[in-house]
């Protein structure tokens, strides 16, 4: 008598068939035939990769080409990008010279300014980002070597430039006073804006008769001839002369 475990696998052999060249056909054409599944797009409801997301002090990939030093962009043109307030309506601008402003400083003046309005509601907006990288040596080191190590990250920010804005339930004085201590914390001179003041072009503020034509009409040109050189020329009075001589 053979086992049980032994009759139930000959029995499943005997089941077993192989099938004809008639199926196959219908096989190949119900795989080739797109599928209703595949047309369902996969999509993955986390993923266990760490998100190297960055801000506006620290850039989300490094530099792949050690930048230069560089200055801030000047409008030549007559640009005046930039110097308004876009979103917010209170502002802070930088008034007397470009500078290359390190993410540590601007760092501190948003810490500042969060500081002094601590309860209120209030959103702040960031004008500028640190996406320049600044490479130093160490000291005492000799001339040459290359360009040195990265340091930190900066930003270039042009005269008259927007840096913060904000926006909310706050007194005009309140942000007044955020601003102040905000630009105490920064390198240079800076002022308090409001929205709807004119722009700037360079340090030249708009109104009061200066249009933006009126800087980008060219010199006018004097001929020559048209003015006499005796008539440019004037003489001193007596009292002056003699007043001027060293003998007197």
């Amino acid at each position: 008598m053979k086992p049980r475990g032994l009759l139930s696998l000959s029995a499943q052999f005997e089941k077993l068939t192989i099938a004809s060249s008639t199926i196959r056909p219908l096989c190949n054409a119900f795989r080739s035939s797109p599928s209703i599944s595949s047309n369902v797009s996969v999509v993955r409801p986390f993923s266990s990769t760490a998100v190297n997301a960055g801000n506006w002090l620290l850039p989300t990939k490094p530099e792949a080409k050690r930048s230069r030093k560089g200055r801030p962009r000047v409008p030549t043109g007559g640009s005046a990008r930039g110097t308004t307030m876009v979103w917010g309506d209170y502002g802070i601008r930088m008034c007397d010279h470009h500078r290359r402003v390190s993410a540590a400083q601007l760092k501190n003046a948003e810490d500042t300014i969060k500081v002094r309005l601590r309860g209120l509601r209030y959103r702040l907006y960031k004008r500028v980002c640190a996406s320049i990288g600044v490479y130093s040596s160490g000291n005492e080191t000799r001339m040459g070597k290359g360009k040195g190590s990265f340091d930190h990250w900066a930003s270039r920010i042009a005269v008259s430039k927007v840096i913060f804005e904000l926006k909310g339930d706050i007194h005009e004085q309140v942000a007044r006073d955020a601003f102040r201590l905000a630009g105490n914390k920064l390198p240079g001179m800076y002022e308090f804006v409001k929205k709807g003041d004119p722009p700037v072009v360079g340090i030249t503020k708009l109104g009061n008769g200066v249009t933006m034509e009126s800087l980008k009409r060219p010199r006018r040109e004097i001929p020559l001839g048209s003015v006499n050189a005796g008539t440019t020329a004037t003489s001193l009075p007596e009292s002056g002369s003699t007043s001027m001589s060293p003998d007197a």
